[in-house]
Order: C-alpha cells, then sequence, then structure tokens
C-alpha cells in the first residue's frame, strides 16, 4: 500500500499541476451503469487548495464525468509520472459541476488558457490523497499538445458549440441528466 498524505501541500501540487496526462474516473449509482474513465491533458487543472483541486472542462462528445457528478458526486483522479521517478497520485473526493456564471467558475477558467471548447469547471473537494509506485508505469516522452479540441470548437462556432452540447451532452450513456 502507498503513502497516504493529509494534503496537497506545495511540492505535491507542482508536481501535480506539471503532469501533462491525467485521468478521471466516475461511476452511476446504478449496479448496470457504465464506469467511466477520461483522460485529461492541456494545461486546464488549478490546485486551489490543500484538499481542493479543479479544472477547466471542455466539451467532449460525452458528459459522463457531470452526469455521475450531479446524480452522486464521487470521483477519483489519477496521476502518473511517465519521466523521472515512477509515481501514481490518486485524488478520491467529491466533485461538483460549475457553468458559466456560477461562483468559482472565472475563477478557475481565469488560471488557464482560453479555448472556446469551455463547457464547465469541475471542482473537487479532496476526502483522500494517496500515492503508490508505478513501477510499472512506462516511461515516454510527449512529444506535443493536440489541438485539434480548439480547431473543431473555432470551426463550430459558439452557435455551432450550443447544438453540440445540445445533441451530445444532454444525457450520459446511462441517460442521466448532463447539461
Amino acid at each position: 500500500m502507498g503513502k497516504l498524505f493529509d494534503e496537497i501541500d506545495d511540492t505535491l501540487a507542482g508536481w501535480i499541476e506539471a503532469q501533462p496526462l491525467w485521468f478521471v474516473a466516475t461511476a452511476p449509482l446504478a449496479e448496470d451503469g457504465h464506469v467511466n474513465v477520461s483522460p485529461r491533458g492541456h494545461d486546464t487543472l488549478s490546485v486551489l487548495g490543500p484538499r481542493r483541486v479543479a479544472w477547466v472542462d471542455y466539451t467532449g462528445s460525452g458528459v459522463e464525468t457531470i452526469a455521475h457528478l450531479r446524480e452522486n458526486g464521487r470521483i477519483c483522479l489519477m496521476f502518473v509520472s511517465y519521466d523521472g521517478r515512477p509515481r501514481i497520485v490518486r485524488l478520491h473526493g467529491t466533485g461538483s459541476v460549475l457553468l458559466p456564471g456560477e461562483t468559482g467558475f472565472d475563477e478557475v477558467v481565469a488560471r488557464h488558457p482560453d479555448n472556446p471548447s469551455t463547457r464547465a469547471v469541475i471542482a473537487v473537494d479532496v476526502t483522500r490523497i494517496s500515492d503508490s509506485c508505478g513501477w510499472g508505469v512506462p516511461v515516454m516522452d510527449v512529444r506535443e499538445e493536440r489541438d485539434l479540441i480548439r480547431l473543431h470548437a473555432e470551426k463550430k462556432g459558439p452557435a455551432g458549440m450550443e447544438e453540440y452540447r445540445r445533441r451530445k451532452n444532454a444525457l450520459s450513456i446511462d441517460g442521466l441528466p448532463g447539461l
């Protein structure tokens, strides 16, 4: 078993924010519901305090994270070192969805580059912080960020993105309400 932390200190916060790829996992309450794991990247994540993180959530083809959080709030973020010392850090907690105009949304969005694909901010109150060895994770190099999500949103424009979200982000794959 790995180490448990009381809080996200400055050193851990710096390491977390430096990871180019991380994962978010959520699940519905229904026994036959689908567990969802999504990769995240870009400059979107902020450590807001010793037990609070948030990220700018871009429009995607699904809305599982948002739907699951609205139903039950359970969430786990996993950060993995692909270079240097092997390490895996997991943040378990309760997540909430902040939409444009809601308290906290602008604070998080202002910390990151503007992106026309922004649909929400996901904030997490962290209840458990742990790390483990990561010895089985390969050493890899990051070549570059993909800019497809920005290009897609710019091509569609604001009205096109609203329509896309209405069609693709209204319900989760299990039929839970999304946006």
